[in-house]
């Protein structure tokens, strides 16, 4: 796809400096730029690649002032940073803007799919489906028997939606996710063998939910795994069977949360956390990075560590630890001058 500078200030209201009929088809790095591509300037840091740039369209705020001569057509806007936002979004929503169904793809009879739908090729879509409108379904994606998926939902290539699982609108599920798999259920038996334990429940995603590339979301045994409103998923996560997660959790990469806890709205998990089954973590956590939660967690608190604990008191701790070497040297030595002392008085 070609843009011309004239299009583009227009889809930005700003106003140009330079050529209106240069033309880009790509998205560059100011300091990358090269002929063809788009580029944008907002941190002062960078104003000198500005005059050396190859990019052929540069997004500036309308108060920057050139000091010499660019080769670059300039648009000037009110603020460039949330102009190029804006511009990126409306360059997915036209890349993504994709119509009809392709062939080979596979629809059941019972399915039900509303108006303005994308079926990539290789699609499997299952009996009884229910899909709304403005859905785009990307190729090799399964959607199993009774899942309803809302409207303004994008399924990434390779999406793997079990049966029974319930998404909302406007999600966007990227490629290689798996929800509705079997949650982790086996009991022993007396040979000391394990026996699967039927998962019989299902997956529920509210509206507004991204899950990244990889991650994976297990049905309940029974009940609801629940995935509430705004809820932003990283790549590579795994939800375990009956877990909830509050609205506008954000949940970084790696993360791994065991089966039937419960985490609370708006918290922040980092990267690498583990997350032991049925506990209840509050409202606004922040847990850091590479944290192991073993305790349920009350609302607004900061914890880091394995086991984790307050973050104020791990930082203290850490203090510490690093000083341990030290620590112990300067205990011998004491040690050393008081065993020395009792000697001398006897």
């Amino acid at each position: 796809m070609k843009f011309t500078a004239e299009q583009i200030a227009q889809i930005l209201e700003g106003e140009i400096e330079g050529n209106p009929n240069e033309e880009v088809s790509k998205l560059s790095k100011i300091e990358e730029g090269k002929k063809g591509s788009l580029t944008f300037l907002s941190n002062p840091k960078y104003n000198s690649y500005l005059y050396t740039t190859e990019a052929s369209i540069t997004i500036v705020n309308k108060d920057f002032e050139l000091e010499k001569e660019v080769s670059t057509t300039l648009i000037k806007v009110d603020n460039a940073y949330k102009s190029f936002s804006k511009l990126l979004e409306f360059y997915n929503q036209v890349k993504n803007n994709k119509e009809g169904r392709e062939q080979p793809h596979f629809i059941s009879e019972s399915a039900i799919i509303g108006a303005n739908e994308y079926i990539g090729a290789f699609s499997y879509i299952g009996n009884n489906v229910k899909i709304g409108n403005n859905v785009k379904i990307y190729p090799n994606s399964y959607i199993g028997d009774n899942v309803i998926i809302g409207d303004n939902c994008i399924i990434f290539s390779g999406v793997k939606i079990y049966s029974e699982s319930e998404v909302g609108n406007n999600c966007t599920i990227h490629s290689g996710v798996i929800i509705g798999s079997d949650g982790f259920g086996f009991a022993p038996n007396e040979k000391g063998e394990f026996n699967k334990v039927p998962q019989t429940g299902n997956v529920i995603i509210e509206d507004n939910v991204d899950i990244g590339a990889g991650s994976t979301i297990d049905r309940a045994t029974l009940g609801s795994t629940i995935i509430r409103k705004g809820v932003k998923l990283d790549n590579q996560i795994q939800i375990a069977h009956n877990v909830e997660i509050g609205e506008n959790t954000v949940i970084a990469a790696q993360t791994g949360i065991a089966g039937s806890t419960k985490v609370g709205k708006n918290c922040m998990i980092g990267g690498q956390v583990g997350i032991a089954g049925h506990l209840n973590l509050g409202n606004n956590l922040r847990i850091q990075a590479q944290s192991g939660i073993s305790k349920s967690l009350k609302d607004n608190e900061v914890v880091q560590g394995t086991p984790a604990f307050g973050y104020s008191e791990f930082n203290k701790s850490y203090v510490y630890f690093r000083n341990l070497p030290k620590i112990v040297e300067t205990i011998n030595k004491i040690e050393k001058e008081f065993n020395t002392q009792n000697v001398d008085d006897e």
